[in-house]
């Protein structure tokens, strides 16, 4: 198959007649959008799914550690009535020197999962000196594509214009997400300052831009041969309820929501965290080979036997944010 990299200039040229024509044979479907929060994807029934072949495992609860600070369920965004809120984890460094911030996305298949399932990996890595924020964003039960990708972009400006407030270096911030959230993250990266992706409602004055990407299992293309989102033959698939057409209503919608689609010279440095699951990790060689002929730094760990929820039990939860510590420190010490 041959990969069609998509630029900003042919994304705009290509996006919008590709949603009239398909608007026209396939009318977008809104059936996802029931406004009832899907509650279907939690990290217990995760647990309860995945103990069956991994009995070893353990949910990493919540840490109470002296030395962070917490604020919850601050706005960041409001749309209408709507308010967005996101969660502040940080510490107070005696020297005062500026830190990194790392913005968490929680994943959930576009549809589900919340933002509290990785508070756990907020706290620890706050008590590692980093600023944490963790934000939520409209699912596809309340809002299509592009509506969730205009609220992390919000987000990520939030953090910009709150920097000094929380002591964070404009310099250093870290988009990270797990599963969708990984996918969403790798967007971010790819896409920073396109104004077909940054929306219009809030924080307009301050850049999108991210400095560094940690992908937890996130798919990098939702048309990638390796890939298998899309398939709707026993039920809805996530992307397609996201999207509100199938990939083959409009296939070139989901290219062109692909993270793969943009990478480019101007991606930041990118670390690949993976479970032993490999569609989860679709076009991440292809992805590489373009930071990698652009001499952008990447690095990519993978857990073999990992199921894909890793990241919130143990084994794997320690490691997992050594392995982001150990990037993060690389990629800022330069």
């Amino acid at each position: 198959m041959k990969k069609i990299f998509l630029t900003c200039r042919t994304f705009k040229v290509i996006f919008a007649p590709v949603l009239l024509i398909s608007s026209a044979l396939n009318a977008q479907s809104y059936k996802g959008v029931t406004n009832v929060r899907d509650t279907s994807y939690s990290t217990h029934s995760a647990y309860k799914h995945d103990v069956k072949t991994h009995p070893e495992i353990k949910i990493v609860p919540e840490f109470k550690f002296s030395s962070v600070k917490e604020q919850r369920n601050i706005s960041y965004c409001e749309i209408g009535k709507r308010k967005l809120n996101l969660d502040v984890f940080y510490t107070t460094p005696k020297t005062n020197p500026k830190q990194t911030a790392v913005i968490i996305i929680h994943g959930g298949g576009w549809r589900t999962g919340s933002r509290e399932q990785h508070y756990p990996m907020a706290q620890k890595l706050a008590s590692l000196g980093y600023v944490c924020f963790t934000p939520e964003y409209r699912l596809s039960t309340e809002a299509l594509f592009p509506a969730a990708i205009f609220d992390i972009k919000s987000a990520i400006r939030w953090v910009r214009s709150n920097a000094s407030k929380y002591n964070v270096d404009e310099n250093k911030i870290v988009v990270l997400g797990f599963s969708a959230g990984g996918e969403m993250a790798s967007f971010m990266g790819t896409t920073a300052n396109m104004p077909l992706f940054e929306g219009t409602l809030c924080n307009t004055d301050k850049e999108s831009k991210v400095n560094a990407v940690v992908d937890i299992d996130g798919t990098l293309s939702f048309v990638h041969p390796d890939g298998r989102e899309g398939d709707d033959s026993k039920s809805t698939s996530a992307a397609t309820y996201w999207f509100g057409y199938s990939k083959k209503e409009n296939p070139m919608l989901w290219q062109a929501a692909s993270p793969l689609s943009y990478v480019s010279s101007k991606t930041p440095p990118t670390l690949f965290i993976n479970s032993s699951v490999p569609w989860m990790h679709a076009g991440r060689e292809d992805y590489i080979k373009v930071l990698d002929e652009n001499g952008i730094y990447s690095e990519v760990k993978e857990f073999k036997d990992a199921p894909h929820s890793f990241c919130l039990y143990a084994p794997w939860f320690n490691p997992t944010i050594q392995y982001i510590d150990s990037f993060l420190k690389k990629v800022f010490s330069k």
